[in-house]
């Protein structure tokens, strides 16, 4: 709803006068291109009703479908309704519903295309004839205006109307009651909210005294001092989940839960009893839970003994935490460098017992055993920053809206940002982030079954998106014809290079070797904007080989998608297919499926795989999300495989950078002699950035810009083209490591070479 407010500012700004339905703002005079229709403009003032318009149109298939359908759409007082025949329509069975009036619409008119980008869903249409074609626009055009003029009339009943809704609204339920019914029966659904907690809590309560009462049916079956901590642990965070959700959001997803943890215990208990020695734990147990988790104080303690503290998104919903919401015993083979405090999750199906006893070398930065042989000839950070030097600046100032208005369907690679919508990482460096889980693969390296490597592989392509959960609020720094970075992690086992090896299009490359693992890929994208959204289509292939086995496995991205561009809270996701193969065996595969999300529905960022032998018969399954964990198996006996590290504490005030992020732009005095010149640490527009320094960033940022263009025109004066230092072209026509960068910098050094001056 407050995104939706938001857009209405826009929509609603005063004016002298009241404007025509028909106004629009073209972007080129080439009707080649994309045109975005202008809305209400001036004062809202009574409108006459327009003209009823129906009849059939092209619809482009939603994901993962491709191609077009005919459906027939009837067009009435700014609602775009449509099914499969108009006498559907008739009998009231909708197929979808769109409110023109709360959606962004541009028009191609040598395409005969129409978008209607409603942020959670962008409507691709197509007219067959061009005299059909100006009839619909000049339609929809008219019904925009009269709804958003009526919206602007009536603000409290903007929202009553719902297009996404679950189940197929008939046309008698699109009739709008009145404000003070609305008033009436808001307050009649929290009275009713407020007394079915009351009785929750209640129940709960006596729940709870049911188990001290247990302890005298001595014939009841023990259970564990774990289990007994479970059920107050989680009768906690009911209480803390209905308090946070009544003072910041609503009490949905409050007593929704809450019934669900009731049931649970209900079932739990009559089953169930503890011994009168675990009664008495529970009491402690109980206790030292509600001091953890209300008291300031945070203490570091050793592995073995680590609190259950759990760190809570910006965007998660109440839940119950992840540690301990299952009850069921399942061996877990916890792969990333955290603990159990981690971020809750959204969904308590993902979650399962975590065992806390996580190896030490890989928490480890202190220079112990090294797992590959590192050329680095300086002895490495025996402690990394944990922080920035500066937080990052308000981007409120900025226009994006001017920026991006005549940028409608086009891809964005082009187009020039001010610097403060930046963060202070390169593209090379976010390429570099997809390698920070790197030991799933020294796992997979050292499993013999190939089903199992199979998942792990899998396991390692999802948590590539991880980091990207809290970074939809800015964009990383592009990238210069020539520039590199290197990331040389002895903690860690592996040596990272990658490169920009194209300009036009963008082509980003990269390599890492371990002992367990080579990793590169070749990525290009194509980056379009829809109005409130955009999208960023990856193209090119990810590779991995492991030495062990003689396994190479290939696999694609799928497509991304920032929503609420110009307005409200930005957020992320990822959605579509990822097929992924053994290149030199075919007795598995794998695949995929980042579910898109969907409008009613409170379940975000899921995925599903399945790995299936060559005829196709599922062998393992795999499921979470990918900004937290991925599990094997079916719930309750699933196998945590894989969970994400916890996020730095402030990390919203820095850019959203996980604790790996924060680390890429480090620059040691000792390592700076050995970097060539090119490496993206020393690009002073993003040291500057990082340092809060907005103006000189900007300043550095288009001189550099200008730098290459100037070196491009000399290029292209002289008929060369580019070549890359540390990449060459395969015979598949991608980009792949000549192998040279490490035996440079050991021998002659970077600093005895020549190269380009990109700053």
């Amino acid at each position: 709803v407050g995104r939706k407010q938001s857009s209405r500012k826009k929509m609603t700004s005063s004016s002298p006068t009241h404007s025509d339905s028909s106004g629009s703002s073209k972007h080129d005079s080439n009707q080649d291109s994309w045109e975005i229709v202008e809305g209400l403009k001036g004062f809202p003032a009574s409108m006459q009703e327009p003209v009823r318009q129906e009849g059939f149109l092209l619809k482009r298939r939603k994901w993962p479908m491709k191609g077009w359908h005919k459906r027939y759409f009837v067009l009435e007082k700014g609602i775009l309704k449509y099914s499969k025949r108009g006498s559907d329509l008739k009998k009231g069975k909708l197929h979808g519903c769109i409110d023109v009036g709360l959606s962004v619409m541009s028009v191609k008119k040598k395409a005969m295309c129409i978008d209607l980008d409603t942020e959670d869903n962008i409507y691709h249409l197509k007219v067959k004839s061009p005299e059909l074609f100006d009839e619909w626009v000049l339609k929809l055009r008219h019904h925009r205006v009269f709804r958003q003029n009526e919206i602007a009339m009536y603000p409290h009943e903007r929202h009553l109307f719902h297009p996404h809704a679950s189940s197929s609204p008939t046309l008698n339920d699109l009739m709008l009651p009145t404000s003070h019914q609305i008033i009436h029966l808001s307050l009649s659904l929290c009275l009713s909210d407020l007394e079915e907690c009351e009785s929750y809590l209640l129940e709960l309560n006596l729940l709870l005294k049911s188990m001290e009462v247990l302890h005298r049916t001595y014939s009841a079956p023990a259970i564990t001092a774990l289990q007994v901590y479970v059920y107050t642990h989680t009768i906690a965070h009911i209480v803390i989940k209905l308090v946070q959700n009544i003072f910041h959001t609503t009490l949905k997803s409050a007593f929704s839960s809450l019934s669900a943890e009731r049931d649970r215990l209900k079932h739990t208990i009559h089953m169930q009893a503890p011994q009168p020695a675990q009664v008495i734990g529970l009491k402690t147990t109980y206790s030292s839970f509600l001091s953890n988790n209300f008291e300031s104080s945070n203490q570091d303690c050793p592995d073995s003994s680590r609190s259950l503290v759990h760190q809570v998104s910006n965007e998660s919903k109440a839940s119950i935490p992840e540690s301990i919401s299952e009850f069921f015993d399942a061996q877990e083979y916890l792969l990333s460098s955290s603990s159990s405090e981690n971020e809750v999750s959204d969904d308590d199906s993902y979650i399962s017992d975590v065992s806390d006893s996580v190896s030490m070398d890989t928490y480890s930065n202190e220079g112990g055993s090294e797992r590959h042989n590192s050329v680095s000839s300086v002895v490495p950070l025996t402690r990394r920053r944990s922080t920035l030097p500066s937080p990052s600046p308000s981007s409120s100032g900025v226009s994006l809206w001017n920026i991006l208005k005549n940028n409608i369907g086009k891809d964005l690679s082009k187009v020039a940002m001010p610097v403060q919508l930046n963060e202070p990482l390169n593209t090379l460096q976010r390429l570099c982030e997809e390698v920070e889980y790197s030991e799933l693969l020294d796992t997979a390296n050292q499993t013999h079954d190939p089903y199992q490597r199979m998942v792990y592989v899998a396991t390692f392509a999802v948590s590539a998106y991880a980091s990207s959960y809290h970074r939809a609020g800015s964009k990383p720094f592009n990238p210069v014809l020539g520039e590199t970075y290197e990331c040389d992690r002895a903690d860690k086992g592996f040596r990272f290079i990658a490169e920009q090896v194209s300009h036009h299009p963008p082509v980003s490359a990269c390599h890492c070797d371990s002992k367990n693992f080579t990793f590169w890929q070749d990525v290009r994208w194509k980056n379009k904007f829809w109005g409130k959204s955009m999208e960023i289509v990856p193209m090119g292939t990810t590779h991995v080989t492991l030495p062990t086995f003689g396994d190479h496995y290939e696999w694609n991205k799928v497509t991304s998608c920032i929503h609420n561009i110009l307005s409200g809270q930005r957020w992320i996701e990822h959605y579509g297919e990822m097929a992924i193969k053994n290149v030199n065996n075919d007795a598995c595969q794998c695949k995929v499926t980042f579910v898109k999300a969907k409008s009613w529905s409170s379940t975000v960022n899921e995925i599903e795989g399945v790995v299936t032998d060559r005829d196709g018969k599922v062998i393992h399954s795999i499921f979470g999300k990918w900004h937290e964990g991925v599990y094997q198996g079916d719930p309750p006996s699933a196998t945590c495989i894989w969970r994400a590290n916890p996020m730095p504490v402030e990390q919203e005030q820095y850019y959203g950078f996980t604790q790996f992020a924060v680390e890429l732009n480090e620059l040691d005095p000792s390592l700076k002699t050995l970097l060539p010149p090119t490496d993206t640490r020393l690009r002073p527009d993003q040291r500057l950035l990082e340092d809060g320094n907005i103006e000189g960033a900007e300043e550095q940022k288009q001189r550099i810009e200008q730098l290459q263009r100037e070196r491009r025109k000399v290029l292209q004066d002289n008929n060369m083209t580019h070549q890359p230092r540390f990449f060459k072209k395969s015979k598949d026509d991608t980009w792949v490591s000549n192998n040279t960068y490490w035996e440079q910098r050991r021998d002659p050094g970077f600093s005895k070479m020549d190269f380009p001056v990109l700053w």
